[in-house]
């Protein structure tokens, strides 16, 4: 059974974000490894890193002049949630007329702090501007289209992950559809909404977020569900699904919260953790949704709703890991749970498989088992060789041999596709889509078979997507 919920606040304290995907073509792979204690990280951050994950908070724009604030924030944690300032009446306050002031303070304090940022929220029934308000079915619709469009264009290729629809299900035990205005333009909006998002950002990945939806036995989970399993089945863009994770006595942690993170994941979605507070700050609650998070290979992440108590939306309820500049009890729970244990951990290379063109039937692989830096790579018949088995990051790289990148040569049309000793950079970070596309990340192009060629020895290239066969590519995982 669903709880009942009071009414939840629409101010200036909602909640916030979530995303990614391998989709289809296959999962970074994981394996279970114990956390050696040499390896123990001293801030939430870069304990989280230690299993390729990260730890966030939602950052309000206008606490960056406080210094304690800042210096927690800083310290602490390497994602960032703009709380209110990416949402639709701050990023739109009057139709056609963006505002991205406050939205850009947080991003750019995120990025000169060496943080990477999640984007909070497109499409959500509340705290819509009034012009928004008044508007209904056709006009609504083209409206909400117009607006993803507008903020995903503003933050191209910048934002890790976009909450594009926000709590469009309904409490209690229907497990159906909040009736919203946006509900009322038609069955179709969430997945219109996130196609657009595919269209306006390929780079991104692309989230559903909720509350309440923790609870595997509730039926707006399973609504849930639902949706994004249909969804996975006819292609329909979703990478992720955010889990809000607002913990107290009218919505309590469960442990079935693991079961629910993993059927989740099964559907080959990425998994995240958003908008986590607990009411009364447990310990050893905070603790089990961190292990919940690492249990699971394709949670990529926590974030906590706020930096301090008194940041947080329902301060009243001491939710959070810090007191003013005080570490609490459920910070250290925190820390120990990420610096320590057996944990399932993605992990590059841990499976290697073939890259194959949908057109061609033929791998990617590299000549002559080459490992020259620059060595253009081709299609070429599978044969299972070292020289076609390739690994994904949780960075987002394309590994061979262990040490050696997917390359793009440039960031334009024509491009060569080449291997390159890894160094991180945007030309090595590729979106493997569940559409069939690899694209990369610094230059939003697709891997594509030049001249679309099927044979033996034909060179790859970037080149603008348009979903021919030779962009199209599958993965497969061999045995671990």
């Amino acid at each position: 059974m669903s709880p009942s919920t009071a009414p939840r606040p629409r101010g200036a304290r909602r909640r916030a974000i979530i995303a990614g995907t391998l989709g289809a073509l296959g999962l970074i792979t994981a394996f279970a490894t114990a956390i050696p204690a040499d390896a123990a990280a001293s801030t939430l951050g870069a304990a989280a890193e230690q299993s390729g994950r990260y730890f966030g908070t939602a950052i309000a724009a206008g606490r960056l002049g406080d210094s304690a604030y800042t210096t927690i924030a800083s310290r602490e944690f390497n994602m960032v949630t703009a709380e209110n300032e990416m949402k639709i009446d701050a990023t739109e306050p009057n139709r056609g007329q963006f505002n991205f002031s406050s939205g850009d303070r947080v991003y750019n304090w995120a990025v000169q702090n060496g943080k990477r940022v999640r984007g909070h929220t497109l499409a959500w029934h509340a705290q819509q501007p009034g012009w928004m308000q008044s508007l209904s079915g056709s006009s609504l619709r083209q409206a909400m289209i117009d607006h993803i469009n507008g903020v995903m264009n503003h933050y191209k290729g910048k934002i890790y992950a976009w909450d594009v629809v926000n709590e469009a299900f309904a409490d209690g035990n229907s497990g159906g559809r909040r009736d919203s205005n946006l509900q009322r333009t038609g069955n179709d909006w969430i997945e219109v909404a996130f196609r657009t998002a595919r269209n306006a950002d390929p780079a991104a990945k692309l989230c559903y977020n909720d509350y309440n939806i923790e609870n595997w036995t509730w039926a707006k989970t399973q609504g849930v569900y639902n949706m994004v399993r249909d969804f996975k089945s006819r292609g329909v863009p979703i990478d992720c699904v955010g889990f809000q994770s607002h913990f107290n006595s009218g919505s309590p942690y469960n442990s079935n919260f693991r079961t629910t993170l993993q059927s989740f994941a099964a559907l080959g979605v990425d998994v995240q953790i958003t908008e986590l507070d607990i009411q009364g700050a447990s310990p050893s609650t905070y603790a089990a949704v961190v292990n919940d998070c690492l249990a699971v290979p394709r949670c990529n992440g926590i974030t906590v709703w706020g930096v301090r108590d008194q940041d947080s939306w329902r301060s009243g309820d001491t939710p959070l890991l810090f007191s003013g500049s005080n570490k609490k009890p459920a910070y250290d729970a925190v820390l120990n749970a990420l610096n320590g244990g057996t944990t399932t951990t993605p992990t590059p290379g841990g499976n290697a498989g073939q890259i194959k063109g949908t057109a061609s039937g033929r791998c990617v692989d590299v000549p002559n088992n080459s490992t020259s830096d620059g060595q253009q790579v081709q299609l070429w018949d599978c044969n299972n060789g070292s020289n076609q088995q390739w690994s994904q990051t949780s960075a987002g790289e394309l590994k061979v041999y262990g040490s050696k990148c997917l390359d793009a040569g440039g960031s334009g049309n024509g491009a060569r596709i080449q291997i390159y000793a890894c160094h991180g950079g945007a030309n090595q970070q590729w979106r493997v889509n569940s559409d069939g596309s690899i694209v990369g990340v610094q230059s939003n192009l697709c891997l594509d078979a030049i001249g679309q060629g099927t044979a033996n020895g034909t060179g790859l290239q970037l080149y603008t997507c348009h979903g021919g066969g030779n962009q199209k590519w599958t993965y497969t995982p061999t045995s671990g």
